[in-house]
């Protein structure tokens, strides 16, 4: 199949004006002009007309079966009263709810142009129903705790991998420790190991909230007072910033992601960069909990590889009569609202090739290039090339196409 568009935007590589992708099966056989690719070529041809094609985004870290939280949960005083709230919202779902609110979440991206995610998974039992669902590209992150249920950190990651080992070969999975504060250190050290052995991503939120970063940081604090009532062993606390805490753990390598990171203490970005770890921010979660200004300029100059990902609607600020939805568009102009010096190819970057990184599958999503899996979604546009970058990172609403390796998940003229 060969797609011609008014504009491709390969993102790996310099826009290309009447531009064309040639495609074999699911992967990207060629990248390049339409008048050099079409010549002698006899394969099913599409016009897509005045539109830029462009990878598929890379959302980092979503939450999809809490998309129809949107609005329940208003913005707290503190992190620690949203959890409780959070908590007890999620105690009052039914299965049926959450298989409903995963099945949207999963409809809204693909409609907004993301191909691949990586999706927490709070009740992995629904997996094999629902994976099949969507045409998405999706890598489960099995969510584990255990503060709560004080369960032995060994019992609760072998539970995790019998599961993964369940799943057709076909399924992506990563480990997923939710947070320093919701589990045992020892978790966190199997877990890492465990991913290490087995070839897994790993993924952990942390340094979320300034709660959070007192409590390691320095032994005190609301978030600190609350779990030692709950009898937490707080020993593991005192220590250093979150970042810190996981670098004992052994946690710091290239195959974690670690989610938000929204506090930093000295010498933290280097160490991230160091360790070669890549960092999730979620935008509009960011906002929606009135943190400080995300770091970015400090993980920028350390060279971390910064992506992003939606979170999940749960913590997208919400208005009585605004509908909101995960979208990654969305995401990226509320990055470029507070980081207006960022250029939009940057921008970009961030949402497709630096989310493939963290992942560790670049050079296979994420990008338009040869030998790449052929995900590709496509926009109107009929302006000039030089404003390409810009008018993707401004586009709004639906995308026209979707493509997913090689197969159509939203058909021209759909």
């Amino acid at each position: 199949m060969l797609l011609r568009a008014r504009v491709v935007l390969p993102i790996s590589q310099s826009p290309i004006e009447n531009g064309a992708v040639l495609i074999s099966g699911n992967r990207i056989a060629q990248v390049g002009l339409w008048k050099s690719i079409s010549a002698g070529n006899r394969c099913k041809t599409i016009d897509l007309g005045e539109t830029i094609l462009l990878p598929g985004f890379v959302n980092a870290h979503c939450h999809l079966d809490y998309t129809d939280m949107a609005g329940r949960i208003p913005p707290q005083k503190n992190f620690t009263d949203w959890i409780k709230l959070m908590l007890a919202t999620k105690s009052e779902w039914s299965r049926s709810e959450y298989m409903e609110s995963w099945r949207r979440g999963a409809a809204m991206l693909l409609r907004s142009g993301t191909t691949t995610v990586g999706d927490f998974e709070a009740v992995p039992e629904l997996l094999p129903d629902i994976l099949n669902s969507t045409p998405l590209r999706v890598i489960s992150f099995l969510e584990m705790t255990g503060v709560k249920s004080r369960r032995a950190p060994a019992a609760i990651l072998q539970e995790a991998l019998d599961r993964i080992e369940s799943f057709p070969k076909t399924f992506r999975a990563g480990l997923a420790p939710h947070a320093p504060y919701s589990t045992f250190p020892e978790l966190i050290r199997l877990s890492a190991r465990s991913a290490k052995k087995n070839h897994l991503p790993i993924s952990i939120h942390v340094s979320e909230s300034i709660q959070e970063f007192e409590m390691f940081a320095r032994g005190r604090g609301v978030m600190f007072d609350w779990l030692r009532r709950g009898e937490r062993d707080m020993s593991d606390c005192g220590r250093g910033s979150p970042v810190r805490h996981l670098e004992r753990c052994g946690a710091l390598n290239k195959n974690l992601i670690a989610v938000h990171v929204n506090y930093l203490a000295p010498g933290d970005a280097a160490l991230l960069a160091r360790r070669q770890v890549s960092v999730a921010h979620c935008p509009r979660s960011h906002f929606y909990f009135r943190h400080e200004k995300f770091p970015f300029e400090k993980l920028a100059r350390a060279k971390v590889n910064v992506c992003f990902g939606t979170d999940s609607l749960a913590t997208v600020y919400k208005t009585r009569k605004e509908t909101v939805k995960l979208n990654m568009f969305e995401e990226m102009r509320a990055f470029a609202e507070i980081h207006p010096r960022a250029p939009a190819k940057r921008i970009l970057e961030m949402a497709t090739i630096n989310g493939a990184r963290a992942l560790g599958l670049a050079g296979k999503i994420g990008e338009l290039s040869k030998g790449a899996f052929a995900d590709c979604v496509a926009i109107p546009f009929s302006g000039k090339i030089s404003g390409a970058h810009e008018a993707a990172l401004n586009h709004t609403g639906d995308v026209l196409t979707s493509l997913i390796g090689g197969k159509w998940a939203i058909a021209p003229g759909a």
